[in-house]
C-alpha cells in the first residue's frame, strides 16, 4: 500500500463554503501536515476522511478500503484519531476510559494506555469535567496512541500544551512513525512543530489545496530576500510569491532559483512561506 490516505477529486459544498476539488495523498510511512487559516478546511477535510461528513463527490481511501464501504467499520479499529475537542462524559476518569476502550477496540492495550496517562501525569480518578485543556488533549492523545493504529489523524493534537508537553508528544510522534507501516496526518495552527516533524506540508485556503509539497524541497525552493523598493523593482515579477513592505524595506518570498546570485537571500520557514502565500502582495 503506498498510501495510508488517498483524497481524489472531494468536493463538498455547504451555504457558503466548499471544499473545491481536493486531491491529496499520505504516504504510508509519513507525516503530513495540513495547513491554513481558521476557516481554511482543515477540520472539514479531517470529518471527511473519517466518515464524519458525506462529501458530494470524489473518492477517498483509508488503509486501502473506500470509507464509504461496510470494511470502513472494521478498519477504524487501526486509527487513532484527536480532535481539536476531546469529546468525553464529564464524569468519565481515565480509569473508567480504558474499561470502554477495552470494549471498543480490539487491539487495546490496557499496559500502554495506562503508561501514557502516567507519563502525562494525568489523574487516575478525576473526572474529565476537571481537566484543563491540555489535559483533556492529552487523555485524547492517550486513547489515540494505545490500540496499535497504523495511522493517527491529529486535529490541533497540540493546542493548549505548553511548549515542554509538545515537545515530548511530538517525539512520541516521531517514534511512532519509525515503523514505516505508520503514517500521521497532523492539522496545526503552531507551524513550527509542524516544522520539526512532518515529511510533507499541504496548504489549504479558502477550502483549496495550494500546494502539497516535501518539506525539505520547499525549503530550499523558496527564500526571503530584503530589498530597498528601487531594487525591489529590479526582481523578475514571476521570481516574487509574496512581499510584506515597511518604511524602510521590502521584504519578499522568492523562488531562489529564478533571482541572481548578486541578490543576498535569507533562510525561510514553513511559517513565512504559507503567511507570505496568504498575503500575496502588498502595493509598493
Amino acid at each position: 500500500m503506498d498510501n495510508a490516505i488517498e483524497i481524489k477529486n472531494v468536493s463538498k459544498f455547504f451555504g457558503d463554503f466548499m471544499i473545491d476539488n481536493l486531491t491529496l495523498n499520505v504516504p504510508s510511512g509519513s507525516v503530513v501536515g495540513l495547513i491554513g487559516g481558521n476557516g481554511a478546511g482543515k477540520t472539514t477535510t479531517i470529518k471527511l476522511i473519517m466518515g464524519a461528513l458525506r462529501k458530494d463527490r470524489g473518492e477517498i481511501k483509508v488503509l486501502g478500503v473506500n470509507n464509504e464501504d461496510k470494511e470502513f467499520t472494521e478498519i477504524k479499529n487501526d486509527i487513532g484519531v484527536v480532535l481539536d475537542e476531546a469529546y468525553f462524559p464529564e464524569e468519565i476518569t481515565p480509569k473508567t476510559v480504558n474499561n470502554i476502550m477495552k470494549r471498543t477496540y480490539k487491539n487495546w492495550d490496557e499496559d500502554l494506555y495506562f503508561g501514557y496517562i502516567e507519563k502525562f501525569k494525568l489523574p487516575f480518578k478525576k473526572p474529565f469535567k476537571k481537566f484543563s485543556r491540555g489535559m483533556k488533549m492529552k487523555l485524547a492523545i492517550s486513547v489515540a496512541l494505545s490500540h496499535n493504529s497504523r495511522l493517527l489523524i491529529l486535529d490541533e493534537a497540540t493546542s493548549g500544551l505548553d511548549p515542554f508537553v509538545r515537545e515530548e508528544i511530538l517525539d512520541i510522534f516521531n517514534e511512532f512513525t519509525r515503523d514505516e507501516n505508520n503514517s500521521i496526518l497532523i492539522s496545526s495552527h503552531i507551524i513550527s512543530d509542524l516544522e520539526k516533524i512532518c515529511d510533507y506540508i499541504a496548504f489549504i485556503k479558502d477550502g483549496k489545496l495550494i500546494f502539497f509539497e516535501e518539506k525539505d524541497r520547499l525549503l530550499e525552493e523558496y527564500a526571503l530576500i530584503k530589498l530597498s523598493k528601487e531594487d525591489f523593482l529590479s526582481l523578475p515579477e514571476y521570481a516574487v510569491k509574496g512581499v510584506r513592505v515597511s518604511s524602510s524595506c521590502v521584504t519578499a518570498l522568492v523562488l531562489k532559483s529564478e533571482i541572481s546570485d548578486i541578490f543576498k537571500t535569507e533562510h525561510t520557514t514553513i511559517e513565512d512561506i504559507v503567511i507570505f502565500l496568504s498575503k500575496g502582495d502588498e502595493e509598493i
